[in-house]
């Protein structure tokens, strides 16, 4: 049994697409179309006389308060207030109570990007976010997005956009100050996790295509392994999925990695076809549980699993629906390489009001074939695999006024040389002292990139070390994860 997209679609990810609205893990309605959903979500506008009368009947008396707090405001308040900013501000107030980063309103703007986004391309930085532990997180940046380029990373925490303090707001209006038209350039302030201290990263916002399925064939020793990776769950990608996978099989691989690092969730729908293909109809590859803890199991109608090796490689910027189809595989005896994934384990519900708005609720929790509970765990890979240091770095803080120099010590100084490490050049130590090798290992590469070779690392000289680094990782260059995996999937 399959999940049903007619009335509603299911979305997995809480998190906030900066950019569209915020929320590629928001809400998307589906048009009206045969068959039965699990849950019906009807618009008041068609429910009868009857209907209404008995929702209004089963509604607490306290709710006369909201009318009278409206009446009062709008009698004494001594300035004009719209009544529509009055009426949302008190859904925003019953959501916030539930104190569910998923559950958001989503008002006819939102809605409307927010379909943009799913369907086509859209405008903004290309980042998931969500509130964690009230900070406004990143989740993961998309492939190829300007957040990726600019070396934004998954639990990053944005602290303030342009100089304005993020403390205290949703995550609806936080990304409302992080998202704008292409060309323009937002400064956000990112506290990154083993650092001590926020640095400022400058993102130019851009048009973001959707494009979420990529693949390749990697030939060593003999194997040719098809890699695809998926970027994140959306309206397209099952199809996009089923088409190059069909592709690598006619090439004739002997196994296959499925790549979902970075990959922040989506479309429930979509993750059970990809699950269909490889889970057999002897196990569940899913369990849906509701709000009494009754779970129900989906199946496929598949006869038998794949004929070759398959992996999963995660991280930390694995989420939701990547989570479904990691632990899914790892429950059928697919290695899983990586690190731990992000841990959500909810599924959103998109509710619409009747005006265009919708409000998107936490209604039921996913659980993987065996019955686990992800939420706040994640999926741990069966085979750990972290990689270089450098890949974890931060950008390189200095100025002109203030470079990093010779005999100085700082959490600044080890994270220039991890990043000079990880391109090549040896600064004989990675402990934060700016040593005389440092000072070579610097002069070698200004000498190497033709800047003048001062053994200090000025604006200049760091912004291009940090450009190269993330250009590396970007290349995939030094790829533990995925080496790793090619190596133990014949096993």
């Amino acid at each position: 049994m399959k999940l049903n997209q007619t009335k509603i679609i299911l979305i997995l990810i809480g998190a906030l697409l900066i950019g569209v609205l915020g929320g590629y893990g928001g809400v998307k309605l589906a048009q009206n179309s045969e068959g039965n959903a699990p849950l019906e979500i009807t618009n008041s506008e068609n429910e009868t006389d009857n209907d209404e009368e008995e929702s209004a009947a089963e509604l607490p008396a306290d709710l006369d308060k909201i009318s009278q707090t409206f009446d009062l405001i709008k009698s004494n308040y001594i300035e004009d207030v719209d009544d529509n900013e009055l009426v949302e501000g008190a859904i925003e107030g019953m959501l916030s109570t539930l104190e569910d980063p998923h559950t958001s309103y989503l008002d006819s703007e939102m809605m409307e990007q927010f379909n943009e986004q799913i369907e086509s391309s859209f405008e903004g930085i290309g980042a998931e976010v969500s509130e964690i532990d009230g900070y406004i997180t990143i989740m993961s940046p998309m492939k190829e997005s300007p957040a990726e380029k600019a070396g934004l990373r998954p639990n990053d925490q944005v602290l303030s956009v342009d100089g304005e303090s993020l403390e205290g707001l949703n995550v609806n209006e936080a990304v409302a100050k992080i998202r704008g038209e292409k060309g323009t350039d937002v400064v956000l302030e990112i506290q990154r996790s083993g650092t001590s201290d926020p640095f400022e990263v400058t993102i130019q916002r851009d048009t973001i295509p959707v494009e979420t399925v990529y693949s390749e064939v990697e030939s060593e020793d003999g194997k040719d392994t098809g890699v695809i990776q998926i970027t994140n769950f959306s309206e397209h990608t099952g199809e996009e999925f089923e088409e190059q996978l069909a592709d690598l099989e006619e090439q004739g691989i002997d196994g296959l990695v499925i790549d979902v690092r970075g990959n922040p969730g989506g479309l429930l729908d979509v993750a059970e076809e990809i699950l269909q293909q490889f889970v057999p109809s002897d196990m569940p590859y899913l369990q849906i549980e509701d709000a009494d803890g009754n779970a129900e199991e989906y199946v496929s109608n598949l006869d038998e699993e794949k004929d070759y090796p398959i992996s999963v490689l995660i991280d930390e910027g694995s989420a939701s629906a990547s989570e479904i189809v990691a632990v899914a595989m790892k429950e059928l005896n697919y290695d899983v390489v990586g690190e731990t994934s992000f841990g959500k384990g909810t599924v959103q519900q998109a509710i619409p009001l009747g005006d265009d708005s919708s409000i998107k609720m936490t209604t039921l929790k996913w659980l993987s074939p065996g019955g686990e509970w992800i939420d706040g765990k994640g999926v741990e890979p069966t085979i750990e695999q972290r990689q270089d240091d450098y890949y974890y770095s931060t950008p390189i803080q200095v100025t002109d006024d203030e470079p990093l120099t010779f005999d100085h010590t700082s959490e600044a100084v080890a994270n220039m040389q991890v990043m000079l490490s990880g391109l090549g050049y040896d600064t004989g130590r990675t402990d934060g002292y700016f040593s005389e090798e440092t000072e070579q290992a610097v002069e070698e590469f200004q000498e190497d990139n033709d800047l003048e070779a001062t053994g200090e690392v000025d604006e200049e000289t760091g912004g291009l070390i940090e450009t190269q680094v993330i250009e590396k990782i970007r290349d995939g260059e030094d790829d533990q994860q995925l080496e790793r995996s090619l190596e133990e999937l014949y096993q």
